[in-house]
């Protein structure tokens, strides 16, 4: 979402008269964009301000910035802490981010906007050549969350949920295609509760007319919430033909107790029973998750049943993290805290359970032929294939099961063609690595009729 963020605030600041540069040095206006959903997160961010003193120091007419979540968290206490910010602006304020600029550049005046009053909705699509990935884009379709749980600092740095009305979204779609967009990522923080409050056609529904838009090729989505996961979204998956093969649906624990104490609003025994539906509609579709350990009073038989859960299910992979005190998160006020020790110990311990499930379901694909959609050359070249050729150029792309795949393509052979960013890729995957796959390119289709057997996992 951060991503999407701060291309946001680039094509605003763009109209502006702004420029990105790639040499912090240059910079006339740097912005940080920031997340405080765990404590390492806001400690990286000030670390990163102070660090700028010494620019500042260089070149005084430097505007500095301050946006996201902690800075509707911290507000003015962010120019108290940290004297040479200029602004802090928080998670609504982005439409109003020119004009703040603009008054600063004029008054020198020291400006903090956390006002959580709703901006316009005008997401305005980033031109291909602004961004990192022209290939595959994010759009946002609902922002703030409603849910509460007990560890979360979301519903008070990103406001209650709203979702975007349909046709604005088809909208921004379209013109993302139009720059050379074939796969969409749809963003919120509960995808599942799309449109309930305002009466708008639900998540599943709005799939369906994502589908039906010509020259997109692939759609996926982050995040969503197991309780509101429904047997129609499940139904998505064996439906739409542009729905990738992989689901985000974080679970936090694997334990009744502490599920409640999470306000997550539902069991381990729910979790499991969509899962299964899940496979049972879909076989080859790939499942990741969340996981907290060291929630306060997880005793060691709560942190049993999270083992237990991982080794039924065998996630593809696994974000997991160590408990954290969060501002305004009601598990703050928790009695049973547990010993940073502790949950060091008990995260390296799922954390290796993970490695191996991750590691086989990998090793599992040597031999298949996978679609990828070819993102660009990688930027880290490395020896991978026997086959490759000196002067080849190292690729990437991701299978519809979320899969990272490398592999070699040299653009004067004769067999294969030219290769753009953008084109199908159908690659027969020779190596398994902990976080990616390498192969060999079979074949190279340019994307014009739409994925041809996509979901094939035949050799």
């Amino acid at each position: 979402m951060n991503v999407y963020d701060s291309e946001q605030m680039a094509m605003r600041l763009a109209e502006a008269g702004y420029q990105q540069t790639a040499k912090l040095e240059k910079a006339d206006l740097v912005l940080l964009n920031t997340c405080t959903v765990r404590a390492k997160a806001e400690q990286k961010a000030f670390s990163f301000l102070g660090r700028l003193a010494s620019l500042k120091k260089k070149k005084p007419a430097l505007i500095v910035g301050v946006g996201g979540c902690i800075a509707q968290q911290e507000g003015d206490k962010i120019l108290e802490r940290v004297p040479h910010v200029d602004l802090v602006f928080g998670t609504r304020a982005m439409d109003r981010l020119p004009a703040l600029v603009a008054k600063i550049e004029a008054k020198r005046r020291r400006i903090v906007d956390v006002s959580m009053s709703e901006d316009s909705d005008t997401h305005n699509p980033t031109p291909a050549n602004a961004v990192h990935n022209p290939v595959s884009r994010f759009v946002t379709i609902m922002r703030g969350c409603d849910n509460y749980c007990t560890y979360c600092v979301v519903p008070y740095v990103r406001g209650r949920e709203t979702s975007r009305h349909p046709d604005r979204i088809i909208a921004e779609i379209k013109s993302l295609v139009a720059y050379g967009a074939k796969e969409i990522t749809l963003l919120g923080q509960n995808v599942n509760s799309y449109g309930k409050k305002e009466g708008l056609p639900s998540f599943a529904k709005l799939l369906d007319r994502i589908r039906d838009l010509d020259g997109l090729y692939r759609i996926r989505f982050t995040t969503s919430h197991p309780k509101d996961f429904g047997d129609d979204l499940i139904h998505a998956f064996e439906t739409n033909d542009k729905l990738c093969r992989h689901i985000h649906l974080p679970v936090q624990s694997g334990s009744n107790r502490i599920l409640k104490q999470m306000n997550r609003k539902y069991t381990r025994e729910l979790y499991l029973d969509k899962v299964a539906k899940l496979r049972d509609t879909c076989p080859d579709i790939a499942i990741t998750s969340d996981m907290i350990v060291g929630f306060p009073g997880e005793s060691p038989h709560d942190f049993e049943e999270t083992m237990d859960l991982m080794r039924k299910v065998e996630f593809d992979g696994l974000f997991a993290f160590m408990y954290s005190d969060r501002p305004n998160a009601a598990a703050t006020r928790f009695g049973g805290k547990i010993s940073d020790d502790q949950k060091n110990e008990r995260l390296q311990i799922l954390l290796d359970l993970q490695k191996s499930y991750t590691k086989a379901k990998n090793k599992a694909l040597i031999g298949t032929v996978q679609t990828i959609i070819a993102e660009g050359p990688s930027k880290r070249q490395s020896s991978g294939s026997s086959k490759e050729q000196s002067h080849a150029v190292q690729w990437t792309g991701r299978t519809t099961t979320n899969k990272v795949v490398n592999f070699y393509h040299d653009d004067s052979s004769e067999d294969r063609g030219a290769l753009l960013p953008g084109y199908l890729v159908r690659v027969e995957i020779e190596k398994a690595y902990a976080h990616s796959l390498w192969g060999m390119p079979v074949e190279i289709e340019p994307t014009a009729d739409g994925l041809k057997g996509e979901n094939s996992y035949a050799a």
